[in-house]
C-alpha cells in the first residue's frame, strides 16, 4: 500500500505566506522560503506553493522563490498559481519544482494538461480543483475562487484525468479554512472515479479529520495550512496519530 503523505500548504502573494478563511481575509503567516524549510525538517512529505496572487507580474517573484526554496528543502515541492503556458511550467520545474499545479489554466485549455503530461510525464502535473457546492452539485472555480465556471466537479475531474493529469489537488471552497473538517462526501464521491492520487484540501482542524480524510474520504495525501501555520497541530502529532490508527505512513 502506497504510504499516506502529509502536505503543508503556502499560499504565496506578493512573495509572503498568507491564510484566510473561504478564499478571503487574508492575514500574513511568514516567509515562504523559512516556513517550506522549517516543514522540510520537521517530517513534511512534500510542500505546495501556490501563488494565490498568480498574475503574470508577480510570476517572477515566485520563480525566485522556487529558486530559493529548492535550495533549502529537500522533499518534493509543488508550484501552482497563473501558470498558463508550457513555458510558465518549464521554468518552474527548472528553478527546482517537482510537480506544477495548473487550475485555470486547465479550465481555458485542457489541451494544456495533455501536452504538458507528454512533455513532461505525468509525474510533473497535478490538476488543482477548487469546488463548491450548489444546487446539491458540486462546480468548478477558477481565479482564485472567485469564479464559477459552470462546469460539474466530477465531470471535469474525470476529464483531466483522461487527459493525462498525475494528480488531483482538491479543495472544498466551502470547508477552507473553518476547521470543520474536510468535506467527506466530495472526497468519497471523486475517490470513486479516480485511478491517479487525490490530495485532500480545506477544513483541517484537528487530528481527527485527517484520519477522516484517508479513512472516509480516501485520499491519498492531506493538504493542510492554517494548523502548520500558527502552531496548532505539527507534522509529528499526525503522523504519529495515524500510524497509531494504523494508516501507511511515513514516519
Amino acid at each position: 500500500m502506497v504510504k499516506v503523505r502529509i502536505i503543508p500548504c503556502l499560499d504565496v502573494k506578493d512573495g509572503r505566506v498568507v491564510k484566510g478563511i473561504n478564499f478571503i481575509d487574508l492575514v500574513d503567516a511568514g516567509d515562504p522560503v523559512e516556513q517550506a524549510k522549517h516543514y522540510s525538517e520537521n517530517g513534511a512529505d512534500e510542500i505546495c506553493f501556490l501563488d494565490i496572487s498568480a498574475s503574470l507580474e508577480k510570476r517572477n517573484t515566485m520563480v525566485q522563490v522556487v529558486e530559493k526554496t529548492a535550495n533549502e528543502v529537500f522533499i518534493p515541492l509543488t508550484v501552482g498559481g497563473g501558470i498558463s503556458s508550457i513555458d510558465n511550467i518549464h521554468s518552474l520545474l527548472k528553478a527546482g519544482a517537482d510537480k506544477t499545479s495548473i487550475n485555470s489554466a486547465a479550465i481555458n485549455n485542457p489541451e494544456i494538461v495533455k501536452k504538458a503530461s507528454e512533455y513532461f510525464g505525468n509525474q510533473c502535473i497535478v490538476v488543482a480543483v477548487d469546488a463548491k457546492k450548489m444546487n446539491n452539485d458540486w462546480y468548478v472555480f477558477s481565479h482564485g475562487g472567485t469564479k464559477n465556471t459552470g462546469l460539474l466537479a466530477l465531470e471535469w475531474i474525470e476529464k483531466v484525468q483522461k487527459f493525462g493529469a498525475g494528480e488531483i489537488l482538491l479543495t472544498s471552497m466551502d470547508k477552507d479554512g473553518t476547521k470543520s473538517g474536510f468535506d467527506l462526501e466530495l472526497l468519497k464521491a471523486v475517490s470513486n472515479i479516480l485511478e491517479i492520487p487525490l490530495i485532500a484540501s480545506g477544513g483541517v482542524g484537528s487530528l481527527k479529520h485527517f484520519y477522516e480524510g484517508v479513512n472516509t474520504g480516501k485520499a491519498n495525501a492531506l493538504l493542510a495550512a492554517s494548523v502548520f501555520h500558527f502552531n496548532e497541530i505539527s507534522i509529528k502529532e499526525v503522523k504519529e496519530y495515524l500510524f497509531n490508527k494504523n494508516i501507511e505512513i511515513r514516519l
